[in-house]
């Protein structure tokens, strides 16, 4: 495009905003995510498979109706499409075609489009386009979904797309892009419906045949007074099924929920989950509704945050940009943090059986049980680590309940320790009782009781300590202000690997001190 050749590629953190959907009517009619009316049914894997494979047949088509210029039949092909599709079958298109396609499209339906794109096909369309391209796109894009697209740029080639927006259209994205990053503010939207509460449901009903077009979404209508301030929320239905004479006051409650414009995404998110809603009303700190978050723009928040702690699960900082866009050195930085740390944690398991080099060196039988003394004991933590912080994630586990989590871990690792320690403890002395009888060598030495003995209460120790540790971590991450997804699995299992090794030990020398030390 002239004039946007500068506008440079940068990698991103931004989801591909594309759902398999299907509409709730008929099984085979897919439908995009916009429509929340009737709330669409995810696809199973084998109807999105079916459709990407529909996709690829019509590519030649395509391909057929651009070369022969036929442009007229290549709109009709694309008009009656859910916008969803048409994004995966331009994706699979050379650039050039892309360009064709979006510039014969009509412009609502090119902006539908081109929300659904990743954000390295836009910014590769925003330089190919024509300038009246670009602005027909820009100002037809939904408030929230242009956001996201200016906040990912550069600022100069953010600033450079914000003036070929309208007036009215340029103070919404300037207003969005002032609030600050991860806020809700950011993810919201202008575009809604509110009334007042004088009103009745006719005129309410008229209101919304003439003004909802635009609106993100139909199924809450907000009530507000004179200044603009929310007073209530109303379902759709409510108006649908009550006489047309009834006045909005007649139906309202005033027991709403509203996000302000400040919170986290992660807050809103955790709203979202607790009241079960589509749609949220966003205020400002006058209470004024300034605009709603839908539940398309969380199921965005949620896919980044719980990408985020999984990778964390893995002893990594967190990506912030899908593993293919993210450059080596980056990916590097990230990993080579905690992998210094684990390694030096694991440093400490060399001090700690430097420590214990005479009595290995006494009883070498020992040193065969090491791996599955101290693997045993990370596993049992890594275990409860995941537990508590999946726990934590949900709501069901605060602060206040780390006493409870404590002796319910004491005793789930009891339980768990003295399951493994017999299990131990019966392999030394079968395979010592087999070897003596049948192979006529005592594989653990005279006195393999003693081995199996020090194994299982090892055993019994170190899996104690290790749920007990790890359902700790995370209260303790928590209570300092951490993330506590921190305490990753690779974490846990380091700390046990060092104080597991100290408990083995411990317990040989008091058991076999006399015998074999």
């Amino acid at each position: 495009m002239a004039g946007f050749e500068e506008i440079p590629s940068v990698e991103v953190n931004r989801p591909l905003r594309r759902r398999c959907r299907i509409n709730a009517s008929s099984p085979h009619v897919l439908t995009s995510s916009k429509g929340l009316l009737d709330p669409p049914i995810a696809l199973a894997g084998r109807e999105c498979y079916k459709r990407e494979v529909v996709g690829k047949i019509l590519i030649p088509e395509i391909k057929s109706l651009i070369d022969a210029r036929n442009f007229g039949a290549l709109r009709e092909l694309f008009a009656e499409s859910p916008p969803v599709d048409v994004a995966e079958v331009i994706l699979d298109m050379p650039e050039d075609e892309q360009v064709i396609i979006f510039r014969v499209l009509p412009h609502a339906l090119a902006a539908d489009v081109f929300e659904y794109l990743d954000l390295d096909a836009q910014q590769k369309l925003l330089r190919a386009m024509a300038h009246e391209q670009v602005v027909g796109i820009l100002n037809e894009m939904s408030p929230d979904d242009r956001t996201a697209l200016l906040e990912e740029l550069p600022s100069a080639a953010a600033r450079q797309l914000i003036k070929l927006l309208t007036p009215e259209e340029r103070r919404i994205a300037q207003a969005l892009l002032g609030y600050p990053e991860g806020s809700v503010g950011r993810l919201m939207t202008p575009d809604f419906i509110a009334v007042r509460e004088d009103w009745s449901v006719q005129e309410v009903l008229d209101y919304v045949r003439e003004h909802g077009q635009d609106s993100e979404t139909l199924n809450v209508i907000y009530v507000v007074d004179e200044r603009g301030k929310l007073i209530d929320d109303l379902r759709m239905r409510e108006f649908l099924l009550k006489p047309l004479a009834h006045k909005v006051s007649d139906l309202m409650e005033k027991t709403f929920v509203t996000l302000n414009v400040h919170d986290s995404q992660e807050d809103a998110l955790s709203i979202f989950r607790k009241y079960d809603r589509t749609a949220l009303p966003v205020v400002d700190s006058a209470g004024v509704l300034v605009g709603i978050v839908t539940i398309d723009d969380m199921l965005d928040v949620a896919e980044e945050e719980a990408t985020e702690d999984i990778q964390k699960f893995g002893g990594l900082e967190a990506l912030d940009e899908p593993y293919m866009r993210i450059s080596l050195w980056r990916m590097v930085r990230k990993r080579a943090g905690w992998l210094v740390i684990l390694f030096l944690g694991e440093m400490l398991t060399a001090t700690a059986m430097a420590n214990y080099q005479d009595e290995i060196a006494k009883a070498v039988v020992l040193a065969l049980f090491l791996p599955l003394i101290i693997s045993s004991g990370g596993n049992s933590g890594s275990q409860a680590s995941t537990l508590i912080i999946r726990a934590m994630a949900l709501g069901e586990v605060t602060l206040r309940d780390w006493w409870r989590v404590a002796s319910r871990e004491i005793r789930a690792g009891l339980s768990l320790g003295i399951i493994l320690g017999v299990i131990g403890a019966a392999r030394v002395a079968l395979w010592s009782v087999v070897g003596d009888r049948y192979m006529h060598r005592q594989l653990y030495g005279p006195h393999w009781p003693l081995v199996a003995l020090t194994v299982g209460l090892a055993l019994i120790g170190v899996v104690l300590w290790g749920s007990l540790s790890g359902s700790m971590l995370p209260f303790i991450l928590r209570r300092v202000g951490a993330d506590p997804a921190t305490s990753s699995a690779p974490f846990v299992a380091t700390l046990v690997d060092v104080t597991g090794l100290i408990i083995y030990f411990s317990i040989a020398l008091l058991i076999m001190r006399g015998a074999m030390l």
